[in-house]
This record gives C-alpha cells, structure tokens and sequence, in this order.
C-alpha cells in the first residue's frame, strides 16, 4: 500500500518517483525505456527514466495505469494526473481533499485524509514517511 497520492488535474502523466520503486522493490526490468521529457508546473524538467504499468486499487476499483518514472525528490509517492482522472472520468477536488468518480452505478467518495491502496498485490509492503508516523 502506498500512502500520500497526489491527484492532479493540471498534470498531463502519472508520475512515480524511482524512490517508490526501490521501496517497493519493484525490478528496474518492468520499467520500460523512453525518450520522454516531463516538464514542471516551475518551467524545470526531467528526462523520464522510463514507464512502467501500475495496478492500482482505489476505492472498489481497479485501474491499470502508465507512469512515467522519474528520479525527483518530491512530497507524495504517486501523482494522478490526467491520464487517470479520464479513465475513471473523475472530479478531483483540492478545495474539499477528495476525488469522486462513478463506478458500477455507484458515486465513489475517496476522501484525502484516507490511506488508498495503490497498488493490489498484498506481496508488496505499506510505505509509511516520517511525516506518517507522528500522525
């Protein structure tokens, strides 16, 4: 489980840190090479190490989504950027701290304050930060 996703509806890829990977312990061989060059909300950018196909679990739903994997220092542990916010066709919500998308007739609620399991396989271990701790 991976805590600390930020949703992102000015982000046009779903980014994953290296760092998150190598907590994981996922192998450098699911990451796919590529060429491409994300750029910063700063104007700043970063050659993509590569993109790998995650399965990420949030609320009762499953979605099979590409990250671009980039070696950034950054505050949360996965972004959900554009690409995921149409497939789920979500509305994202900064001002209320949650995200709300439709799914088996149902309207999905995740709040913020929620730990969301971002990736489905029980193998893999909960990351928890410093910050997570004191909490």
């Amino acid at each position: 489980m991976v805590a600390r996703e930020l949703v992102d509806n000015g982000s046009s890829a779903n980014i994953c840190p290296l760092s998150i990977l190598n907590k994981l312990k996922v192998d450098d061989e699911r990451i796919h090479k590529n060429s491409i060059y994300v750029r910063g909300f700063d104007g700043g950018g970063k050659d993509s190490i590569g993109d790998i196909m995650h399965e990420l679990t949030i609320g009762p739903v499953e979605f099979n989504m590409e990250f671009q994997v980039l070696d950034v220092a950054v505050f949360y542990n996965l972004l959900l950027g554009r690409p995921w916010i149409h497939v789920a066709k979500a509305v994202p919500s900064s001002l209320h701290e949650m995200v709300k998308f439709e799914w088996d007739r149902q309207e999905i609620v995740v709040h913020g304050d929620e730990k969301l399991c971002a990736f489905n396989d029980t193998s893999v271990p909960f990351i928890e930060t410093e910050e997570d701790k004191g909490s």
